[in-house]
């Protein structure tokens, strides 16, 4: 039996729709139950003969799918329902009659129904449908032999119309053709505004770290000196605010850096306990932090900065996600099955999990994409899950999704168990560093007055007589005129760069022991080893110049973690 004389069934309300589908099947026709009224639009758009419908199916029901069906019926079609009512004693109500508006063509069988009396109903509706069929195939007969006379009577207006086609079609590619290019251009835009907004980030974060310099120096610097337990205990507190400021500007310059991962074996446990100030400060005090950590957890391979810059990320879609506030569960694990498309193996998963707005269904596979974002013009870049997607899949790892439209989402970061857990580093003992005896002689090359009074003040301390120059070019002319034994030199300079200004040192004196100081995250990409010794990273403390010139001079003192 064809699919358009079958009869479709509403019946939501006990075993009504047992009892009529079983009642249809006695009179030799094919039914189909419907479990809604979205679900009985969507099989009318299949075919069907008629539809027997309880009333109170469709009262209260979201009647849109259906009423846009019958709106949009053909000129021919006028699709015949059964309505079983309930049986009432005076006027219907408001709503029971807007039912019968709706469906047009409706028959009214007042409960209880004799089975005789629905039997002919439905075959009478199912003869009104055939006589439509017919007139369908009518319509349809006349109007292909009213094509076959147009184009036998209109061969010159037939060309013109394939050529207007043509002309359409050609038409139709060049607006595809500017579409796309405009697609590439907004991506190649939004691509120079990210590159923009990673080199301004770079450029703050070095400034901030120079100011930085200044102070955790100095401020170690009084805390080797002071002799009043109440200074020494101030100059701690402000160390300690230092030291998280520098936490802050090392994630700006983790976001502005292009260098390939570092990885190395990270514990995912201290990750996250080291980001507890920077998440507080981003996520705000409207959203409740929670932390769920797996004293399992293992350590995994990674690179630190960019896992960090990956939560990071999370973090705050899951903050944007909980506008009214909401509760954000930050959690690590360890698992042995792996996902689909990584190896078999154990991995150590950190998730995400907020109580937000959720993602639709119909965007989930595109969440990952670049420049893809849900959010507003200007409050996203659609990079936060392409980056976390990326990092993860460099490490050897891959990200998973869940998400309930309004209930809240969770993201996993799975990273492959490093074979070899990190040791506490070793540290290098700060004593004098005189290379040659009391006469060593050193130079510090800084345009900035406060990082370079800094240098100066604790190479002194360490016992070196100090020159010092705030320009490449007078740094080079110093070196010229009395070649000094270690030279200090900052990356970020106008006219010479450190870089440069190394290579002229190197080039002057090839034994010349040469320390590069830098703000930036990318440099040790640049700088070549045959030139500079070792990298000093800003904001630096007095045991971090310690080790720094040690490593240059190639003569470290290093003591173990027990020490």
């Amino acid at each position: 039996m064809s699919v358009e004389d079958r009869i479709l069934i509403l019946a939501l309300r006990g075993r009504d729709a047992v009892v009529l589908d079983q009642l249809i099947a006695r009179q030799g026709h094919d039914a189909a139950v419907c479990t809604d009224a979205r679900m009985l639009a969507h099989e009318l758009g299949d075919g069907a003969g008629a539809a027997l419908i309880t009333e109170e199916s469709l009262i209260g029901a979201d009647r849109a799918p259906l009423e846009s069906w019958l709106a949009a019926q053909e000129p021919w079609s006028d699709f015949p329902f059964i309505l079983l009512a309930t049986k009432r004693a005076g006027q219907r109500p408001a709503e029971a009659m807007r039912v019968l508006q709706v469906l047009g063509n409706v028959v009214v069988l007042e409960r209880p129904v004799h089975g005789e009396t629905l039997a002919s109903a439905i075959n009478a509706s199912l003869r009104v449908r055939r006589r439509q069929y017919e007139a369908r195939s009518r319509l349809l007969a006349l109007q292909s032999a009213e094509e076959r006379l147009t184009n036998l009577n209109a061969t010159l207006e037939a060309r013109i119309v394939e050529r207007t086609h043509e002309l359409s079609r050609a038409n139709n590619q060049l607006l595809q053709e500017v579409s796309e290019r405009e697609r590439v251009q907004a991506a190649l835009v939004q691509s120079q505004k990210m590159e923009a907004v990673g080199q301004l980030t770079g450029g703050i974060a070095h400034d901030f770290n120079n100011l930085l310099t200044v102070i955790t120096g100095n401020l170690d610097l009084i805390r080797r000196v002071a002799a009043n337990e109440r200074v020494d205990r101030y100059a701690g507190f402000a160390s300690h605010a230092a030291e998280r400021a520098s936490k802050l500007t090392h994630q700006l310059l983790a976001f502005s850096r292009t260098q390939q991962l570092t990885l190395t074996s990270v514990a995912i446990n201290d990750l996250v306990d080291n980001m507890t100030d920077l998440l507080d400060r981003t996520i705000g005090p409207q959203i409740e932090r929670r932390r769920v950590l797996d004293p399992q957890a293992p350590f995994v391979v990674a690179d630190a900065h960019q896992l960090e810059l990956a939560v990071l990320n999370l973090a705050i879609n899951a903050r944007d996600a909980m506008p009214d506030g909401g509760i954000l569960t930050i959690a690590t694990s360890m698992s042995s099955s792996a996902p689909e498309g990584l190896a078999p193996g154990r991995y150590g998963v950190i998730s995400v999990t907020d109580t937000g707005t959720g993602i639709p269904t119909e965007i989930m596979s595109k969440v990952f994409d670049p420049f893809f974002t849900t959010k507003p013009v200007g409050k996203g870049t659609g990079l936060g899950l392409s980056q976390v997607f990326g990092i993860s899949r460099q490490s050897g790892g891959t990200v998973q999704i869940d998400s309930n439209e309004g209930q809240g989402t969770t993201v996993r970061i799975w990273l492959p168990i490093a074979s070899t857990e990190i040791h506490e580093t070793e540290v290098v003992a700060a004593r004098p560093l005189l290379a040659d005896g009391a006469s060593a002689r050193a130079l510090v090359i800084d345009d900035d007055d406060a990082v370079r009074r800094f240098i100066v003040e604790a190479l002194e301390l360490f016992g070196y007589d100090v020159g010092e120059a705030a320009s490449g070019h007078d740094g080079l002319a110093m070196l010229r005129a009395a070649p000094p034994d270690l030279l200090i030199v900052d990356f970020a300079m106008a006219g010479m760069n450190g870089l440069e200004v190394a290579a002229a040192a190197r080039a002057l004196s090839p034994t010349l022991p040469i320390v590069l100081a830098t703000g930036y995250a990318d440099t040790d990409e640049t700088a070549d080893p045959a030139v500079v010794n070792t990298t000093l990273r800003k904001p630096f403390k007095i045991d971090d110049l310690s080790r720094a010139v040690r490593v240059a001079l190639n003569a470290p003192e290093v003591v173990g973690p027990d020490a």
